[in-house]
């Protein structure tokens, strides 16, 4: 993978001249490129009129799995700021920044207390069968979906936009201030939603919601780690199996932007109910033709807890 990226990037320099002037499509506009959707949304809701921003990975592809072309590198190279998430989900990025040539970045994780991977979901046995390689480090990378660290990311772009357009300060802290609102107001909704729940355990078709059941007092019982394309052992499954059956759960989550054949494998198993829950990194085509943003995204999953954990189930 180390030798396909010095040939995407020599591509990039040769034929694009990679870090060129300000500007690019939309003159006038600061442009922002970004990993993945929520990135994405949060600049875009910080920048509004002043920015032009762009995602990288597309609609029904996964974050984990996605590896940029020369096209992207190019993009990248040419963007006034880059975002990014960091704590090693987007691995392919540390092989591009020594290109960037003085641009902005925002590392968004940066200075946000990430919690360490423990390996739950995991079978690596099972994964490396099916050839599974995690390139993840010691960190979770999945704190956008923590509604207050979430916070944090847009402070993080606040700061980067401040730097690239000075002029915008203020328009870019005016705007952020509404939206750190906006999830703040989310968060109480979790947290007044989640204090009755009559079941804390969520099987999830892959371990990306250590954060949010962390801060809302849930359990996260993965199917798999933290890449959904783990594929565990039989044994695995059945150990889940026995699991669900023993805490009485209801309902398996799956995220709808990817496969969810383990999940409803896991579901039928169990004689249960599987829901999408969605871990907002990149949506699904329908959320996208509905031009959801990450808090309508995030509130559909609160909508989805509350009806598997809130009262008789699924």
């Amino acid at each position: 993978m180390r030798l396909v990226m010095a040939v995407v990037l020599l591509l990039c320099l040769l034929l694009g001249g990679c870090a060129g002037d300000k500007g690019g499509t939309g003159a006038g506009k600061v442009q922002v490129v970004a990993t993945f959707f929520p990135l994405y949304d949060f600049a875009r809701q910080v920048g509004g009129e002043r920015v032009e921003v762009t995602c990288l990975v597309p609609p029904g592809v996964s974050v984990h799995e996605w590896e940029p072309t020369a096209r992207d590198v190019r993009q990248v190279l040419r963007a006034d700021l880059f975002v990014y998430n960091g704590a090693g989900l987007e691995p392919w990025v540390d092989r591009v920044l020594p290109e960037f040539r003085g641009r902005v970045v925002v590392e968004a994780t940066r200075g946000l207390d990430l919690m360490l991977y423990t390996g739950e979901g995991e079978d690596h046995a099972g994964e490396k069968a099916a050839g599974e390689h995690h390139h993840h480090g010691p960190y979770d990378p999945h704190a956008w979906l923590d509604p207050v660290r979430a916070q944090h990311y847009v402070r993080q772009i606040v700061a980067g936009l401040s730097r690239v357009d000075p002029a915008g300060k203020a328009y870019y802290e005016t705007r952020a201030a509404a939206y750190i609102e906006r999830l703040a107001a989310l968060d109480r909704a979790y947290r007044e939603a989640t204090a009755h729940f009559k079941r804390r355990e969520i099987v999830t078709a892959h371990a990306a919601f250590g954060y949010l059941a962390a801060r809302y007092g849930l359990q996260q019982i993965p199917v798999a780690g933290l890449s959904p394309q783990a594929e565990p052992s039989p044994a695995r499954l059945q150990e889940l199996v026995t699991l669900v059956r023993q805490h009485g759960v209801k309902c398996i989550f799956f995220d709808a932007a990817v496969s969810p054949r383990l999940a409803e494998t896991l579901a039928r198993e169990a004689g249960v109910k599987s829901l999408v829950l969605s871990p907002a990194a990149g949506l699904s085509p329908e959320e996208k033709s509905g031009q959801k943003d990450y808090v309508a995204v995030m509130e559909d999953n609160l909508a989805v807890l509350i009806t598997a954990l809130g009262g008789e189930g699924c």
